[in-house]
């Protein structure tokens, strides 16, 4: 059987994207990259790809949200994933693409808790004891779809948004990837 097609979706660093990257490279994930899309024209994401030889496809924000929207689905349907993996994305995917592809997420917080784009602050401001990263399905919702895994990570009392985050990134790179060579063993391809 071929190796299953990943798409991934980013728009800053490229972190959790890296990790993705170096277990393809090294075997530890079963998979072949084939293409990157992002919305961020100065991301270092960007560079990451290139250097790992994976094809870029820069989609920024447009005005007329629609075009958007339309552009992001005809290059993924071009580039026929399997599976696309949403790796530090910071958009939300229409209804449209949602219903037609099969697309995973992490999130920086324990889901149900602290959804949206400021888990990290969010769960620090609440006092909360701990807070943790969250594989999920992407569904229409901002971080509704259905929970695949998570794990906790402790909030210390000297943590800030910075130091949290980075701990939650730590945990969430590797749980990704072990997510996803989970699901894409599972995988029944189309």
């Amino acid at each position: 059987m071929s190796q299953a097609r990943i798409v991934l979706l980013a728009s800053g660093s490229g972190s959790i994207a890296q990790a993705i990257i170096d277990a393809v490279k090294s075997g530890t994930l079963d998979a072949q990259v084939v293409g990157l899309i992002c919305d961020q024209s100065g991301a270092q994401v960007l560079e990451r790809a290139t250097t790992a030889k994976i094809e870029t496809f820069l989609i920024p924000m447009q005005q007329d949200r629609s075009n958007w929207d339309r552009d992001i689905f005809n290059k993924l349907s071009s580039l026929k994933p399997d599976l696309i993996v949403s790796a530090g994305f910071m958009r939300i995917l229409s209804s449209d693409c949602v219903a037609n592809f099969r697309i995973v997420n992490s999130h920086p917080a324990l889901l149900p808790l602290f959804p949206g784009a400021h888990a990290v602050r969010d769960a620090l401001a609440s006092g909360a004891a701990e807070t943790g990263t969250t594989i999920h399905w992407v569904d229409k919702g901002v971080d509704t779809g259905e929970i695949i895994a998570q794990e906790t990570v402790e909030i210390t009392p000297t943590d800030t948004e910075a130091t949290l985050h980075e701990r939650i990134k730590i945990v969430e790179r590797r749980l990704y990837v072990a997510t996803l060579q989970q699901l894409l063993t599972n995988l029944v391809r189309y």
